[in-house]
């Protein structure tokens, strides 16, 4: 039995599975929102707040960890952990609750999240174009079957956006569509850089994952889209109804309430991704990093033809 915790930027989360009868059977899957990122785009360290938040966690991910006969367990620090100046002394501290991080980086990341999203899709020679929104990143991977193209990590994501962009915008509508505008334009920008690459590779089938991607996935379902879809058309029409939704207070379908700081912010980056690659439309993958981190540990014949282990940081042995 393995177990994966995956420390985004956004959200902690932690998946705990096992080899049956050829496949991969989960048993466990808890996700918390810790915001380890939060205004990290603008100091350049976790929070004193952010910091116990995710130490809090990592206490109850140990605590769930114990109830199971780990083999070894792999806990991967993402961009937060990249890019701030007091990463080290939360990995110290984690270390003292007993879970090892090791940091990798975005194309390591990349890597992972591709590995993950195929597990669930049909084996094709189809050139797939997969991108995963993080709080403080955006993966981007177009491959066919094990093989990557075009493997990148971009310095864009929805907790970054929203401290950018919406922190201090004023409450009305007005206001809050000339930030989406914004942000909107500044991803585009982002994602720019590598488009021509994208191009190249000749993608027929696009498909993201994260939570920003579920949440607007839903929203545009409630607004008659077929599950799991989302349209560059879709979210075009939704600008309005997403800006009068934050600016009123307003319920919307779809909409969890524990993601709304990040519904203008996720909108943006998607928007502009989609824009910047002329995708007409994505379909949702509910899987990601940690299937990825899982399949890796499981099943390493499957992923090792296009990676090596000295990519990798070490996977620990479980203690639990």
């Amino acid at each position: 039995m393995h177990a994966c915790i995956d420390l985004g930027s956004n959200s902690f989360h932690l998946l705990i599975g096992e080899w049956k009868q050829g496949k991969i059977e989960i048993v466990e899957r808890l996700s918390e929102k810790v915001q380890l990122g939060e205004n990290v785009r603008q100091t350049g360290r976790i929070s004193p707040a952010a910091f116990e938040r995710g130490l809090a966690c990592l206490r109850r991910f140990a605590d769930l960890m114990a109830q199971y006969p780990l083999q070894q367990y792999w806990a991967l620090g993402t961009n937060t952990f990249r890019v701030t100046d007091n990463a080290e002394a939360f990995i110290a501290s984690a270390g003292r609750i007993g879970i090892e991080i090791s940091v990798i980086s975005g194309v390591q990341e990349a890597v992972l999240i591709y590995a993950g999203v195929i597990t669930e899709l049909p084996s094709s020679d189809i050139h797939r174009l997969v991108v995963d929104i993080g709080g403080g990143s955006t993966e981007v991977i177009v491959g066919s079957h094990h093989q990557r193209l075009l493997t990148d990590s971009l310095l864009i994501g929805s907790v970054a956006w929203r401290d950018h962009f919406f922190s201090d915008v004023s409450p009305d509508t007005e206001s809050i569509l000339l930030a989406m505008d914004a942000g909107r334009q500044a991803a585009i920008e982002v994602f720019a850089a590598i488009a021509p690459g994208v191009a190249r590779c000749g993608w027929k089938q696009a498909y993201a994952s994260s939570g920003t991607v579920k949440m607007l996935a839903a929203i545009c379902q409630e607004q008659g889209d077929p599950a799991g879809i989302v349209s560059l058309n879709a979210l075009r029409d939704l600008k309005p109804l997403l800006a009068y939704t934050i600016a009123e207070h307003e319920e919307l379908a779809g909409l969890k309430e524990a993601r709304r700081d990040l519904l203008l912010p996720g909108w943006c980056v998607l928007s502009g991704l989609m824009e910047a690659y002329q995708v007409p439309f994505v379909q949702f993958s509910s899987t990601a990093l940690r299937e990825g981190m899982l399949d890796f540990m499981v099943r390493n014949g499957k992923t090792f033809d296009t990676m090596t282990l000295s990519d990798f940081p070490r996977i620990s042995s479980a203690t639990f």
